[in-house]
């Protein structure tokens, strides 16, 4: 790469190796760098090409000597030019044991575009703040401290032309070198849904192939082949072809998504990101003054003064979450409704067509009622999708993170956590899943587990259906406020529960906040639609597989063991002795069916009880009846340990099982509101915050192990969360029956 006769001879006998110089075009890169190499110099061109190379030697104020590398300007790492090319390679190879990064103050925002790249690499830099002088005539005040807080770089404020400050920041970049050694661990910045999961899906192939990750961190690998980068995809087919025909194949299909959706493409979505994280430092208390604007970002700053604004943004906020809920329940609760009925039809025309037995009972109990009872919120889950897919492609959705920056610092929590959070569900549809596989984004290990042990809180896409369900029955002409109020409750557990465990067992200091801001954009009607059939899907393919599944295990251990041949006689010998008496006393045939349903009722309630999962529910009683819960509840709760929609599913199942012939066409809700005995008010809001708060499903269990790497982190998130939501739960039972509101 550099000519090795003259690094030899620059290299020797220097203390930190070389030191490179960085910068954009114009940034009085080039000035700073003859203040420092004066005649010292070396000037050539780099092998095989016109682009000029400099090197010099520079004597510390020590009097030690380092050796210096002027980089070719530039205004990013990007293969577009040779310049860039030969900047990246030099920083990727060679490895500068520090970069000292000259800025023009005055176009701040710009200039940290290459800064962004270079920490992305995993390249310690100092920032030379340069052009103070021009900067402040122009009315550019620079909070140097709180930059520092922020991006966690040393910044020096500079004056190349007059030497100003030069001698600092090369101390500083020498003493980041000798701590470094020319290595930090790179800045992760998240790049939207699409992008993050696509990464996540290609980082472990770049690792595992070992694909140029000598010389870059695999997930700048990753995101060189979303970007269509010839010079990195042309290295890594070298390496290994088979890998790199994967990445790529991830990468056009990820291309094409975005084309589809969002009418751009991962370069671009690549770009805005960094510069929303550049705007982030700079609104939050960096820039003071008239620095000049991005065009692309101006029209976004104007919305983000109403949208973001310290009192209006929070008002905004809840208005927007509030709003959700309301227009899902009021366009949605038509298709609703026709779907459950059609279910309905479908289970008693089965039972209609169908001999008596337990393949009857296995079709009509434990599929249709089972996974009707989950896909029948459909019409429900697509809009909230909907809505939800709007605000994320708006842009919209990183502001909220902007707002809730200051909540979170009080509860212990980095204000990057709140991305997780709403993956997770913090607004209503999200999924805990990739809610703790988002936590990677956060630098302090500590933030990072309080956050993965906090986000199952979050109303996800799971527990919307159960929520839907209930509320729709007890508060059936306040639903958008109650499902509102369960989200904010989640919210609530989440920051309290991580400020007790950031005052007990994961202490530490706060980190500083820096959270990207996209551009908005105007979502298009095509996008949001396939964004929303995705996630649908997503849901209708859980409901047809693990669901189902679930589903006919729990329909089979409530059918087996079934009752005995000698009481299931004395129930038909009861039939026979009612049918004699009928006849005899001339009941007529309405009379006598009646009394033939309440024995047969009373023998299915009995079977029901017989079964393995009635004999442990109704063992459960004597612990879970505080909190108001029957062995059928606690059949249900326990299924939604493996995924929240079991409860649903199996709460159809056993009233399927229970239920009379006159009872075959009502839909579980009806049933659950016939059934005053068990429901009231008082358990149904404890099964909905039990519901809410206690363990997170399997899949986020194991997710939490595997992010965690502890076994102990996923006993701690199934058996804390089980006893909080227990405690709240019989909390809510005993303080709502003491208020008349139950049994």
């Amino acid at each position: 790469m550099q000519d090795e006769h003259s690094s030899e001879r620059l290299h020797k006998d220097t203390k930190a190796g070389f030191i490179a110089i960085a910068g954009n075009p114009n940034s009085g890169k080039t000035t700073a760098f003859n203040r420092y190499t004066g005649a010292r110099q070396h000037v050539g061109n780099y092998p095989g090409i016109t682009v000029e190379k400099k090197e010099g030697l520079a004597h510390l104020v020590t009097g030690e000597t380092v050796t210096l590398v002027d980089l070719p300007g530039t205004y990013s790492l990007t293969a577009y030019s040779l310049e860039e090319v030969v900047a990246r390679r030099v920083l990727a190879e060679d490895r500068p044991g520090a970069v000292i990064d000259v800025l023009n103050t005055s176009v701040l925002e710009r200039n940290l575009y290459l800064s962004v790249q270079m920490l992305e690499m995993g390249i310690p830099i100092v920032l030379a703040l340069n052009m103070m002088d021009e900067a402040r005539t122009r009315g550019v005040n620079i909070n140097v401290q709180r930059l520092e807080e922020l991006t966690g770089l040393k910044c020096i404020p500079t004056v190349a032309k007059r030497g100003d400050g030069l001698d600092l920041a090369l101390s500083e970049a020498v003493k980041l070198s000798e701590k470094t050694k020319g290595r930090v661990d790179p800045l992760v910045i998240s790049y939207g849904t699409d992008l993050d999961a696509a990464l996540t899906e290609m980082v472990p192939l770049v690792e595992k192939a070992s694909l140029l990750t000598d010389q870059y961190p695999a997930r700048w690998v990753a995101m060189k082949f979303l970007e269509k980068d010839k010079d990195i995809m042309t290295r890594a087919r070298r390496v290994n072809n088979e890998v790199s025909d994967q990445l790529l194949a991830t990468a056009t299909r990820v291309e094409d998504h975005l084309k589809k959706t969002l009418n751009t493409y991962p370069e671009a979505v690549i770009a805005d990101y960094r510069y929303g994280w550049i705007s982030s430092v700079i609104k939050n208390g960096v820039l003071t003054g008239s620095s000049e604007p991005f065009e692309r970002i101006a029209f976004s700053d104007k919305l983000d003064m109403v949208l973001t604004h310290r009192v209006g943004g929070p008002v905004i906020l809840f208005a927007v979450l509030y709003l959700m809920y309301f227009f899902t329940i009021q366009i949605g609760q038509f298709p609703n409704d026709w779907l459950t009925a059609g279910f309905d039809w479908l289970s008693e025309f089965v039972g209609d067509h169908m001999a008596s037995g337990p393949l009857k009972s296995l079709i009509t109990a434990g599929v249709i009622s089972g996974v009707g009872g989950v896909l029948g919120f459909v019409p429900l889950i697509m809009i909230m999708f909907f809505l939800i897919a709007f605000l994320e492609d708006s842009g919209y959705m990183a502001r909220v993170a902007y707002i809730m920056d200051r909540v979170f610092r009080f509860f212990g929590l980095h204000g990057a956590s709140i991305m997780p959070f709403i993956i997770g569900g913090g607004i209503a549809g999200g999924c805990a899943v990739p809610g703790v596989m988002a936590t990677r984004t956060l630098r302090s290990p500590k933030e990072r587990l309080a956050t993965i042990l906090t986000v199952p809180f979050m109303t996800c896409g799971a527990k919307i259906p159960v929520f839907l369900l209930f509320v729709s029955i007890f508060f059936k002409n306040h639903v958008p406020t109650v499902m509102f109020i369960l989200t904010l409750a989640g919210w609530a557990s989440a920051l309290v529960v991580a400020l007790v465990l950031r005052k007990t067992l994961i202490k530490g200091e706060p980190t500083p906040f820096v959270m990207e801001l996209p551009p908005y954009r105007v979502p298009t009607l095509a996008g949001i639609c396939i964004h929303t059939w995705e996630r649908t899907w997503q849901y209708i393919k859980k409901a047809g597989t693990i669901i189902l599944g679930i589903s006919i295990l729990i329909w089979a251990a409530m059918t087996f063991p079934s009752l005995p041949a000698d009481e299931a006689k004395l129930y038909e010998d009861q039939i026979a002795q009612i049918t004699a008496q009928a006849q005899t006393q001339g009941k007529s045939e309405d009379e006598l069916a009646e009394m033939v349903t309440d024995i047969n009722n009373t023998q299915e309630t009995e079977t029901l009880r017989h079964s393995l999962a009635g004999r442990l529910g109704i063992a459960m009683e004597n612990v879970t009846r505080p909190a108001g819960f029957d062995w059928r509840t606690n059949i249900a709760l326990l299924g939604g340990i493996a995924a929240k929609e079991v409860v649903i599913s199996t709460l159809g199942t056993a009233y399927s099982l229970g239920s009379s012939e006159d009872e075959e066409s009502l839909s579980l809700s009806e049933r659950i509101e016939n059934d005053k005995a068990t429901w009231h008010t008082s358990n149904a809001v404890a099964l909905l915050l039990f519901t809410l708060l206690y363990s997170p499903c399997f899949v986020t269990l194991a997710m939490t192990k595997q992010e965690t790497g502890k076994w102990r982190w996923l006993f701690f998130s199934l058996f804390f969360n089980l006893a909080l939501a227990f405690v709240v739960a019989i909390m809510a039972n005993q303080l709502l029956t003491a208020m008349g509101l139950g049994a």
